[in-house]
């Protein structure tokens, strides 16, 4: 398909123009569209020319092209950068749909055939992207060898407006009520545990308020340190700040450094579940229950639950269930032996 007949009037009306005698005949090409995102996203047309296998004179003749039929500038142009305007920030969020709606469609006819294909772009948490997710993704695409995976490990919070991320996986509650939720593990929660190496040398903490004696590894997110922790107890809510050498922004690292007994980690289960059972790392004050952590897989609009995030998502949460119903054994205390 190279032309799509685009509604100008919402376009018009989504860029700030009302004028209602705007022309409904006009086209906007497919890949004009492909051209102005992939720009968006690289930050120069040179970069998205290699992205599409495209020359940079085709690229820049496509955005011209394209700001034609819109009568607005899209980037603001220098020697040395390339910038979207107000406009162009505004219709990005519109072309990135319209071309998901394309792909999603193609994906439906590929279903029809009884198989996915096409890009599914992924953003994931550093910790559960590396050592939980990837092991699923491989049995996922080997059911669904023709789909695409584009994956993103980070711990930032990926602009799901602005980035090139189809969906992304998240811990925690969204602050933005408008973006689309879907549950993977709703149960999930933190547990604090340190590595036999540690507690051979320090011991384990019996109450709460010892966890102040010892080196908390703590997690950064922005400019904030995640050194507020928060338990359910014997006498409801408690809160403890906690205290270490060692504070880092990737959950990864955090996890590492407490395998290698460093000090004791406070962490979603889903991350250590294999950690637990494999006796690397050791559940600690079993009285207090660790803060919810529910794990969703996140989208800025509702048409982008394409067959293909739909089969992941439901794929997720049944491997994220199998692993919750352990939780229970793996965290309760060890049992006395028998006299």
């Amino acid at each position: 398909m190279r032309l799509i007949l685009g509604s100008f009037r919402e376009a018009k009306n989504a860029l700030g123009e009302t004028n209602t005698f705007f022309r409904m005949t006009k086209m906007v090409r497919f890949e004009d569209l492909q051209v102005f995102v992939a720009a968006a996203d690289a930050g120069s047309f040179s970069a998205a020319s290699r992205v599409l296998n495209v020359t940079p004179a085709v690229a820049s003749t496509a955005m011209k092209r394209l700001e034609q039929a819109l009568e607005v500038r899209l980037f603001i142009r220098s020697t040395r950068s390339l910038r979207l305007t107000d406009e162009g920030e505004r219709y990005l969020v519109h072309a990135r749909l319209a071309l998901r709606a394309l792909e999603d469609g193609r994906m439906t006819v590929a279903r029809r055939k009884g198989d996915l294909t096409g890009t599914l772009k992924l953003s994931v948490p550093s910790d559960f992207g590396r050592n939980v997710l990837l092991p699923w993704l491989d049995e996922f695409q080997s059911t669904f060898p023709k789909l695409t995976v584009q994956l993103r490990v980070s711990d930032r919070v990926a602009d799901l407006y602005r980035q090139p991320v189809d969906v992304a996986i998240r811990y925690g509650t969204l602050e933005d009520s408008a973006l689309v939720s879907q549950p993977l593990a709703p149960t999930n929660r933190r547990v604090l545990c340190a590595a036999p190496a540690y507690l051979a040398r320090h011991g384990a903490p019996e109450t709460l308020e010892g966890l102040r004696r010892h080196n908390c590894l703590r997690f950064t997110l922005g400019d904030g340190v995640h050194d507020r922790w928060s338990f359910q107890g014997p006498k409801g809510l408690e809160v403890i700040t906690v205290d270490g050498n060692r504070f880092c922004d990737d959950a990864d690292v955090v996890r590492r450094w407490a395998l290698a007994g460093q000090g004791i980690v406070y962490k979603s289960f889903l991350d250590l579940a294999g950690d637990l059972k494999a006796g690397r790392l050791v559940p600690l004050l079993p009285a207090y229950k660790g803060e919810p952590t529910p794990l969703q897989l996140v989208c800025a609009h509702r048409s982008l639950l394409s067959p293909a995030v739909g089969r992941l998502r439901d794929f997720l949460k049944a491997r994220c269930e199998a692993l919750l119903a352990t939780m229970e054994a793996l965290l309760a205390p060890p049992t006395a032996p028998r006299r």
